[in-house]
């Protein structure tokens, strides 16, 4: 089968995930495509999928948005998440992308992820643990949420907003690489989404309206600004009234996405183990995971191909040249590291 990234966009993807690599046999160490999609997902559009008509609409917009001045981004994969998200409605798509990239402008993403210190983040984790740990059976990087602490009078006290909703982003463009490309030469398939295990527990009533308020801008920009990487989301430990929330969460979502999702009360290790290996899923969740014993190591240790040898490598935004080009951009402005290092600094003595 001939490969779908044949525009000249295509090629740090192919170069960045390791496509055009021979393995021993002289094959391609990783396919130009996803893991075989379901049958009722194979029409949507994926890599390795495509129809005629589809590979016409990835050209077309990729037209329209060169027309418009764009070219960065503008890679096969890529466009094919925003034609997904809008159900190949290639006028819908373009605008889509044209305010994401609006957005990344504004949040002078390219330079903050260079540059990018979350030096509140251990503070922060007393009540929002969040973390990327290992793999699922799939190679998706597993991510996890546990949102029962979740107190935003007191994480406003540790930062702000916008760091929370930043590093948010960071942990997302982060995930594009090193993360997606490492499993993807790992597994030997192109890895684009994610697993979330989403833990409710201690979620009551009197948190539910802060865990409510946060959510909704973690997903306007998990929607809006990187459509189509949720794999699979288990929500677990849902407390008694969550499926009044699940109601109104749902209305924000697309009915793909709402398909991705799988609730579960206490009683969730059994369905996690069909997705995950017991080795890769952390020990509080039902596996046997302890990444050494110590408390929060699962956690802290960032554990995964991103981490492993022979599959990782160093991300774009590592390069010593970015970061010095990075912090030109950002000098004397308000996300200059030299400003948000004394406000982190003023949070962290408080």
């Amino acid at each position: 089968m001939a490969s779908e990234l044949d525009s000249s966009y295509d090629e740090v993807f192919k170069r960045v995930y390791g496509l055009d690599e021979e393995g021993n046999d002289g094959q391609p160490k990783v396919k130009h495509s996803i893991k075989e999609p379901d049958e009722a997902e194979r029409d949507r559009g994926y890599l390795g999928y495509l129809s005629p008509e589809q590979k016409a609409q990835v050209h077309q917009l990729r037209l329209m948005l060169e027309a418009e001045k764009y070219d960065q981004r503008l890679d096969t994969p890529t466009l094919l998440r925003f034609l997904r998200a809008r159900k190949f409605d290639v006028n819908a798509s373009k605008q889509m992308f044209i305010e994401c990239e609006k957005w990344r402008k504004e949040a002078m993403l390219d330079a903050l992820v260079p540059t990018w210190d979350y030096v509140e983040k251990d503070k922060m984790a007393q009540y929002y643990p969040q973390y990327y740990h290992k793999t699922d059976k799939d190679g998706r990087p597993i991510y996890v949420e546990k949102l029962g602490a979740i107190n935003l009078t007191e994480m406003r006290k540790i930062t702000t907003d916008e760091r929370m909703l930043g590093n948010l982003a960071v942990e997302y463009e982060k995930c594009a690489d090193p993360r997606f490309p490492a499993c993807s030469r790992k597994f030997g398939h192109v890895v684009e989404t994610c697993c979330t295990i989403m833990d409710l527990d201690n979620v009551g009533i009197r948190s539910a309206s802060q865990v409510y308020e946060y959510i909704k801008q973690a997903s306007n920009i998990s929607q809006n600004y990187y459509p189509e990487r949720l794999g699979k989301l288990y929500i677990i430990n849902a407390p008694w009234g969550f499926s009044y929330v699940w109601s109104v969460v749902k209305g924000w979502l697309d009915p793909v996405t709402v398909k991705k999702i799988h609730i579960l009360g206490s009683d969730y290790s059994k369905e996690l183990l069909k997705q995950i290996d017991a080795s890769n899923l952390p020990k509080e969740y039902g596996g046997t995971c302890q990444c050494g014993g110590e408390k929060d190591a699962c956690r802290r240790s960032d554990a995964g191909p991103w981490n492993e040898e022979p599959w990782k490598r160093p991300a774009w935004w590592e390069a010593a040249e970015e970061k010095e080009k990075a912090l030109e951009t950002l000098k004397g402005t308000a996300k200059d590291p030299a400003v948000t290092q004394k406000t982190a600094d003023a949070a962290g003595s408080s």
